[in-house]
């Protein structure tokens, strides 16, 4: 996810919302992650030391290590030799590997198989089309095949620029990345609009290993696009709910698309849940009270925009007026809510459900999950005949870190999604003694009751976040993607960074201004038991450089393993701790706190022994996200999102580009995902 603090500083450079942003809404006195960090270190007693005092107060892995590992022996764990870091606009993988390309935006999936045109597709052939800025992923195998199955990725934004790059209002223009065509009237274009709509959701198609050992798109009933105009069913306690009456679903149980999916999660039952993370700056309302714009609290507690152009790609201008286009305008202008769409983005910010293996099925918003910028869940190893739990960040600057723990039991070949409708949802509280809370966001419990403003279980739902502000969880640095160790049950999530960080809060333990390197914490519960309301937690690492970082042994991290700003993460069965990084849309001529990092990568961390390898770098501007193997473990699937991202049109006229990823000989970058093997036929990574 982009920082836009760090990469627009003067916040000129870039739309009222480009992608990733959301503007800080946290106001609550709450703790933050780094308060905590500091009493944590201070109340033990050590020396003033710097990062060193980090590591002897909060590190535990070297002295607790991780139990019950998988079969696979620390020596083989990272068997790997690291690659370097690039500034080369390439793919760089190990020696003894090899990747391919595969299913770069634009690829035809479904419907009459429209063919790719560079920049020059309809709205109705993008529907058919694998859509942009690849993210979260997984593979489904077709009767648990490692050779042959189901591909199912999010697509998280998108670049009007390039998905219009052959059209006369966009050719050879410098636009950023996010800003769209507006006529003389400031109104949109619908076909624009209709293609822009349906680049975003999430793609499912058939892939399979061919005769020489490639992987192919295959065609199936099975492959379909779920798009920001898809129907959709609301579940849980939100269903009905006066919250989500619209003039689309009077009724409170129906809306239409998913947007800004990022990560994921992948359920016991085997259906896909895509997160719904930066869609507030989809919406615009211009309601005027006393002469001003005033947002309602579920509005303004997730920065929705009082632009009149909306936050990002101003849908509800297209021109002809159409219902699906102007439910992006959440101003109230009727006189109820089911004549307008003031309730439109209430119907955002949830986990969506999706059947990869039922083109038939309707996706269903899971509303007892949370709502806020999830950036995706995580499910707890299951139990048979005990509730089933999972975790999801909220990603945004001193956000919040949830858990929600089912009230029926989880039974296999009978449990499906309706298990999420019904539970209970937490927020993390982390303790300045290592040990933290879940605090219930419940009726009546932590003081969220109708005298405090919180009516019922859909109120507080609606407004997760002011839920978690009232019960006093700790505001953490943007958590991203989380990850359970199979074998241990150990916890992990991602905190990016924190360029918010001034020099007035540097000290020993906390030596960065503008935490630009951000670090992975991690917990563990009693026995294993993720249905507890207590447990331990410590920092894995904290990410940066040789001057700036502490590896989990306690030392630096070296040559072969420094990174920053972690993002995506995926722990494989045999407890390999894949990461991989954010650190914006960064190329050969940046110039900043991030440069010596080169390239977004991806590295592989041996939770028991501290050892982290950097696996592979990807090209320009790229983010690398996105990661999951066959069930053999042999063939990995990694994204790059947005590439070309820092290049200009003048970049890609001259011709600049030229690694040999999609389409990168001068005319229209594209994500991709590709697909890697090893020479040798083994396991990834040993």
């Amino acid at each position: 996810m982009k920082d836009f603090e760090r990469d627009y500083p003067d916040h000129t450079a870039a739309p009222y919302f480009e992608h990733g942003d959301e503007p800080q809404c946290n106001t609550s006195d709450n703790p933050n992650f780094y308060e905590v960090m500091e009493a944590r270190v201070a109340r033990r007693g050590f020396m003033m030391g710097g990062l060193a005092t980090i590591a002897t107060g909060l590190f535990g892995a070297a002295a607790t290590g991780s139990k019950a590992l998988a079969s696979s022996t620390a020596a083989t764990r990272i068997g790997f030799k690291a690659v370097p870091i690039s500034y080369d606009d390439t793919v760089v993988v190990p020696e003894g590997y090899s990747f391919q390309v595969l299913g770069a935006s634009g690829e035809p999936i479904s419907g009459d198989m429209p063919a790719y045109r560079p920049g020059a597709n309809t709205g109705a052939e993008q529907e058919h089309q694998i859509g942009q800025c690849h993210d979260g992923m997984h593979f489904f195998p077709i009767d648990g095949s490692s050779e042959d199955g189901l591909l199912v990725l999010n697509h998280e934004y998108i670049e009007p620029r390039f998905l219009h790059a052959e059209k006369a209002n966009y050719k050879g223009k410098e636009f950023n990345k996010s800003a769209v065509h507006y006529d003389a009237d400031g109104l949109r274009d619908d076909d624009e609009v209709r293609m822009e709509i349906a680049a975003h959701g999430v793609s499912v198609y058939r892939t399979a290993k061919q005769a020489d050992g490639s992987w192919a798109i295959v065609a199936d009933p099975r492959n379909r696009r779920i798009t920001a105009g898809t129907p959709m069913e609301i579940g849980g306690p939100v269903r009905g709910s006066s919250h989500v009456k619209t003039k689309y679903s009077p009724d409170g149980t129906r809306t239409r698309g998913t947007v800004n999916n990022c990560a994921h999660g992948v359920t016991p039952w085997n259906t896909y849940l895509a997160a719904e993370e930066n869609w507030a700056g989809y919406f615009a309302n211009t309601t005027e009270i006393d002469q001003k714009p005033d947002l309602p609290r579920e509005h303004a507690r997730y920065g929705v925009s009082t632009n009149p152009k909306g936050g990002r790609y101003g849908w509800h201008l297209a021109r002809s007026g159409a219902d699906d286009y102007v439910r992006w305008d959440a101003t109230t202008k009727g006189a109820s809510t089911t004549e307008d769409y003031r309730n439109e983005p209430n119907a955002y910010g949830w986990m969506v459900e999706i059947d990869p293996f039922n083109p038939d099925s309707t996706p269903v918003k899971r509303t007892h999950l949370g709502r806020f910028a999830h950036e995706g869940v995580v499910f707890a190893p299951v139990v048979e005949g005990a509730p089933l739990v999972c975790y999801s960040g909220d990603d945004a600057r001193f956000e919040y870190i949830y858990k929600f723990v089912s009230e029926d039991v989880y039974r296999p070949g009978q449990t499906d999604g309706s298990i999420l409708d019904r539970g209970t949802l937490y927020a993390a509280k982390f303790n300045e003694d290592g040990t933290g809370e879940w605090l219930a966001l419940a009726p009546g419990r932590n003081g969220l009751t109708p005298a405090n403003g919180f009516a019922d279980l859909a109120d507080i739902l609606v407004n997760t976040r002011l839920a978690a502000d009232h019960a006093g969880a700790t505001k953490m640095d943007r958590p991203e993607w989380g990850t359970i160790d199979p074998n241990s049950g150990e916890v992990y999530f991602a905190l990016t960074n924190n360029s918010r960080r001034t020099q007035a809060q540097v000290d020993a333990v906390n030596p960065r201004a503008q935490n630009n390197f951000g670090q992975i914490v991690r917990w563990r519960y009693l026995n294993t038991d993720h249905t507890r309301a207590s447990f331990e937690w410590d920092l894995f690492v904290i990410a940066g450089g040789k001057a700036t970082s502490v590896a989990p042994t306690g030392g630096a991290l070296g040559d072969d393993s420094t990174f920053a700003c972690p993002d995506g993460m995926w722990c494989d069965e045999n407890s390999r701790l894949w990461i991989q990084t954010d650190m914006g849309d960064i190329g050969p001529d940046y110039e900043g706190p991030l440069k010596e990092f080169g390239m977004n990568m991806m590295l592989a961390a041996d939770p028991e022994t501290g050892e982290i390898k950097r696996f592979l770098t990807g090209p320009w501007g790229q983010e690398t996200t996105g990661v999951v193997s066959t069930p053999d473990g042999k063939t990995m699937f990694v994204n790059f999102q947005h590439p070309g991202a820092n290049g200009s049109a003048e970049d890609f006229a001259a011709g600049k580009f030229g690694s040999g990823f999609p389409d990168y000989d001068g005319t229209v970058p594209r994500s991709a995902t590709i697909v890697i093997t090893k020479t040798d036929g083994d396991v990834i990574g040993s």
